[in-house]
């Protein structure tokens, strides 16, 4: 007998077994889609990860004529890609991979036992496989995943030091799975990922950067995050997140800059961006930091901290799209603060959401969720200033043209109506009538003209 929540599964797939099974053949569901649809969380546009004891060319022979198109860049590797209506499946021969010490790329070995494959997975949670070619569907679970699903037990089916040398990335991962599944760390794992986290260094940037996107959108990804923190391997990829326990002074008392980190990524909504911004949004603090009469204090740390993001997000191979994102919402999260109520007049109003620009609804939440204060008044507070701000921002924009703000004549009219010739003068004009634009509002083409002659003229 299966779980229920597993039926779906082979009903969907009976055609793809039936195709194995008559080329004699054994298919299986593999890893995280057995593992999601035990626990609840299979989704109907979930990809379907296989494997089998065919090699590359027999699955290809297996789906051809059947699947809806066929993609083959991973032969190399035993896998074979393709899509049927619209799910898309992945098919591997049994294998098992490593890295050499040495070496950033897995060798890859074929075997014909689910078990060595299924032993060769990170932990006994995805190491499970559910038989789709058997009389009757079998579930695989050696390693007892299943009971550690109920029992909230995080394990690899080898020794931990084992299967992290053969993919440190797993170290990494755990993070995730912890996070996402409320999975407690075992004490061996914890130890293994302290001990041989160095060896983070040998797998690519582009690999870290994909899991840390992972961890970060999960629902609650807290408990990942400290267990980064806590047993070191932040410092090998993203040392700026630990460097956040500030040592506190007895003196000058103030927040516990990582606590109130984890805390501010996990109130924002599970948006990447938005959530990679509070991840960096006080990174700057630890070099800003001083002491005065008045007490602690971070001065400019959101610029030097928009710096810091660019660094890291470029070590970490980040698109150019993604750094100039999350570091222009770092710059800007102490933006809000520094109007009171009575000075958002229209031209701040006007400024603050031109300098947001597309960002202004994840810099407006990521604000919000700046605010970790357990002085209930202090929350209020923010909470009805931002709201107030949000409203006057509506409203402008039901008066003017207001995510789109521009000069009300362009390069060319400023020289038609000036008699200039391309060159730094037309630059300035268009500063002058953008910065009028800002601060006046809409005043008209014949407005803009005369102000423009009167501003040439005065010059």
């Amino acid at each position: 007998m299966i779980p229920e929540r597993l039926h779906g599964l082979v009903d969907e797939t009976k055609e793809l077994a039936e195709r194995f099974a008559a080329r004699g053949r054994r298919l299986y569901l593999v890893g995280g889609v057995v593992r999601d649809a035990i626990v609840g969380r299979l989704t109907d546009s979930a990809d379907l990860d296989l494997t089998t004891d065919a090699l590359p060319d027999e699955i290809e022979a297996a789906v051809a004529g059947w699947a809806d198109a066929v993609w083959t860049q991973g032969k190399q590797f035993g896998t074979i890609g393709f899509r049927k209506g619209s799910r898309d499946y992945e098919v591997t021969t049994h294998r098992a991979e490593a890295y050499h010490p040495d070496s950033r790329k897995p060798t890859v070995a074929f075997t014909d036992a689910v078990e060595a494959d299924l032993s060769r997975r990170d932990f006994t949670v995805n190491a499970m496989a559910l038989e789709l070619t058997a009389p009757s569907p079998t579930l695989v679970d050696p390693f007892e995943g299943v009971a550690d699903l109920a029992a909230h037990v995080l394990r690899t089916p080898l020794s931990p030091e084992e299967s992290f040398t053969d993919d440190p990335l797993r170290m990494l991962r755990a993070a995730r799975f912890i996070a996402g599944y409320g999975l407690a760390s075992q004490p061996d794992v914890t130890a293994a990922v302290v001990a041989l986290r160095e060896r983070l260094e040998i797998v690519s940037p582009e690999r870290v950067r994909a899991e840390l996107d992972r961890l970060l959108v999960v629902e609650r990804p807290a408990p990942g995050l400290w267990f980064l923190v806590e047993t070191g391997l932040a410092e090998e990829f993203i040392p700026e997140l630990p460097a956040l326990a500030l040592e506190q002074d007895p003196v000058h008392r103030h927040k516990d800059v990582l606590a109130h980190t984890v805390a501010v990524v996990e109130k924002t909504s599970p948006d990447r961006v938005l959530r990679l911004a509070a991840l960096f949004h006080d990174v700057g603090k630890p070099k800003t930091r001083s002491f005065g009469p008045g007490g602690v204090s971070f001065h400019h740390h959101e610029v030097v901290g928009a710096r810091m993001t660019r660094d890291r997000m470029r070590a970490l191979h980040y698109s150019n799209d993604d750094i100039d994102a999350v570091s222009r919402l770092v710059e800007l999260h102490l933006r809000f603060h520094g109007f009171s109520a009575d000075l958002w007049t229209d031209s701040a109003i006007r400024r603050y959401v031109r300098d947001a620009g597309p960002l202004l609804d994840r810099l407006n939440e990521l604000t919000r969720c700046d605010c970790t204060t357990r002085n209930a008044k202090k929350a209020h507070d923010l909470n009805v200033r931002m709201d107030e701000l949000e409203r006057e921002i509506a409203r402008l924009r039901e008066e003017e043209e207001l995510d789109a703000i521009r000069p009300e004549l362009d390069g060319n009219q400023v020289m038609e109506q000036l008699g200039l010739n391309p060159g730094p003068d037309v630059g300035q004009a268009m500063r002058y009538l953008l910065e009028l634009r800002l601060e006046e509002g809409p005043l008209g083409e014949d407005e803009a003209r005369r102000r423009l002659d009167e501003w040439w003229a005065g010059r």
